[in-house]
């Protein structure tokens, strides 16, 4: 089975419409020979399509889907040389928090997909955590941790680079509370928190 580590280039399609984005799931498929093609549905309501492959073959997919969307794309990301740490965050890795901790958050997943690959090729910085939609309503975030003033680079590149209309927030926190970094050490879900 091909992994996302596999390729060079990953895109992610963010649908407000399930049916319409299966639809432009479908046609990528047919489209171009990518590599992995995952589709599946996130809060609120919305279809996530994450394809990988070389860089040609998935913007051919992604002209296709495009072309067949029905006006119900939110948001889209095309990352043609896409940055390992984003692709260890989307498998659920986590690096330790350094000295700060940066925060990127975004409306929609594929911006927060685009902020985390941003800011790691922008500056010596780590994920602490990457989530798309799950349990955020819709909404993407990214965690980035390193030293302050790498932390502050990444995050001001990070924050340049989600979509226009769809930047909600950022922070940088030095020397985070160690009960705090203790909670987004595992999990920023609330109830998973509660059951440690």
């Amino acid at each position: 089975m091909t992994t996302l580590f596999d390729s060079p280039a990953l895109a992610l399609l963010e649908f407000e419409s399930i049916a319409a984005g299966y639809l432009a799931a479908d046609a990528m498929a047919k489209r171009a020979p990518i590599a992995r093609i995952v589709a599946g549905t996130v809060q609120p309501g919305r279809l996530l399509v994450l394809l990988s492959g070389g860089v040609a073959e998935v913007e051919e997919a992604l002209a296709a889907g495009r072309a067949v969307s029905a006006g119900s794309l939110l948001d889209e990301v095309f990352l043609p040389a896409v940055h390992p740490g984003v692709i260890a965050g989307l498998m659920g890795e986590r690096s330790p928090i350094a000295d700060g901790l940066g925060i990127v958050e975004s409306r929609a997943a594929a911006s927060a997909l685009h902020a985390a690959d941003a800011g790691l090729k922008g500056a010596d910085v780590a994920l602490v955590e990457l989530r798309l939609s799950d349990g955020l309503a819709g909404k993407g975030i990214c965690f980035f941790t390193g030293t302050v003033s790498a932390v502050e680079t990444a995050v001001d590149i990070a924050s340049a680079a989600v979509s226009p209309g769809q930047f909600l927030h950022a922070v940088v926190i030095p020397q985070l509370s160690p009960d705090i970094a203790a909670t987004l050490h595992t999990s920023s879900l609330f109830s998973q928190n509660l059951q440690k």
